[in-house]
């Protein structure tokens, strides 16, 4: 998988993986379920989101609002794990997903929580071709996950109002990865459900960097993620091997 494969003329939806992730759906909210190591994964995702949007837009991150008047899209939102983080901390938070069954999931939590936040079933090309922006974009867990990577990250883009920010967070494409992220975790320690994962749809650094570059932004910050099962958490490094994160900015003009 490269930037420079054609792109795909049914889109970026990939139907397998969204009914994967249907047929799950229920168990989003479950921090013991299926889902476990993305609730593990969270906290290192929100403090680096929360730490890099601060200092952009001059915030003050130790604010329980630090967000607040930013419009956020979470792409590929799922059940919502973080979007509720987002509205909670004061953005006005889109979340988007082509899993129905996903959405009505994360509707009926944020009800139950008392947010506010906009879920709807839809792609990034459809929120795209209805000329939405957003102040930040937050693609957490996607790209490895959809039909045509190149398509998707500069629509991506597009969606990134002047000026704004983009997180993207995935897993490279390394024998290190297959070792750690699919074999170790989804068949030695069944963290998660075996194929969640494709060793062939991961996607490099350098991969993701071009259609990003492509699309008119500059990436300027690159962290991995590591996991420490003594303390039985994530923690942030700078080894990219296996999971990793990158922020990119859009120019004011």
């Amino acid at each position: 998988m490269t930037a420079s494969k054609p792109t795909n003329p049914s889109g970026t939806v990939d139907q397998a993986e969204i009914d994967h992730f249907s047929s799950i759906a229920a168990e989003w909210w479950d921090p013991t379920g299926k889902f476990r190591p993305l609730h593990k994964f969270n906290p290192v995702r929100i403090e680096y989101i929360k730490e890099y949007v601060a200092a952009h837009y001059g915030r003050d991150e130790k604010s329980p609002t630090a967000l607040e008047g930013l419009r956020f899209l979470d792409i590929g939102c799922g059940g919502g794990l973080l979007s509720e983080p987002m509205a909670r901390m004061g953005a006005e938070v889109v979340g988007a997903d082509a899993s129905e069954k996903n959405i009505a999931v994360a509707k009926l939590h944020a009800e139950q929580s008392g947010l506010d936040i906009d879920y709807r079933a839809e792609t990034a090309e459809a929120l795209e071709a209805a000329g939405e922006q957003f102040d930040v974009v937050l693609n957490m867990e996607v790209v490895e996950h959809v039909a045509d990577v190149p398509l998707f990250m500069e629509t991506c883009t597009r969606l990134v109002k002047p000026g704004g920010l983009m997180f993207v967070a995935t897993i490279n494409r390394t024998l290190k990865a297959y070792a750690l992220a699919i074999v170790g975790a989804e068949y030695v320690l069944r963290w998660l459900p075996r194929g969640t994962h494709s060793y062939e749809k991961l996607v490099t650094p350098d991969e993701l960097a071009a259609p990003i570059t492509a699309g008119g932004m500059h990436i300027f910050e690159r962290s991995g993620v590591s996991y420490n099962p003594l303390t039985d958490s994530w923690y942030r490094t700078r080894d990219l091997d296996v999971n990793y994160m990158v922020i990119a900015s859009k120019p004011e003009t």
